[in-house]
């Protein structure tokens, strides 16, 4: 599912809740702080980069590897925000949460589309991990008070 695909208003107003301004970039132009490349979703401070093709699950995860960092952290991001498997799993539970909160999206289809990127976990799957390996990402957002579900 790409971004193109649902309400780009729904998504900016949910990373808004979280600090995060959503940039709608023009069809074909490069995306300012992309890790991967176009179509992935770019990062730079608070501020987060998707063109119509880019997938939900790449402007989710670059989303809340910039949500489950503390704001002096955040404003120093340029395109590449990991610090540890901490954060990355905690990321990757986070943007699963997300998607259940933004219409028309859903954790279900987020995490297929997960698998069918090449996210890989020890179980095998997307789904497998969340429900049955996850305890660590769940602790680490709530001590951090960031949203498990």
């Amino acid at each position: 599912m790409t971004v193109g695909q649902i309400r780009f208003d729904d998504a900016a107003g949910l990373l808004a809740g979280f600090g995060l301004t959503l940039h709608h970039i023009a069809d074909g132009a490069e995306i300012p702080g992309s890790y991967w490349g176009a179509p992935e979703a770019g990062i730079i401070a608070s501020n987060v980069y998707v063109r119509n093709d880019t997938p939900v699950h790449s402007m989710l995860h670059e989303s809340c590897h910039l949500i489950v960092l503390p704001e002096d952290r955040r404003a120093l991001v340029h395109t590449d925000a990991t610090d540890s498997v901490a954060e990355e799993d905690a990321t990757c539970y986070l943007q699963i949460v997300l998607a259940g909160r933004l219409p028309g999206v859903g954790s279900a289809r987020l995490m297929a589309d997960m698998d069918a990127w090449g996210y890989t976990y020890r179980l095998g799957s997307t789904r497998a991990w969340f429900e049955g390996d996850a305890e660590d990402a769940r602790a680490w957002l709530a001590e951090r008070r960031l949203p498990v579900n």
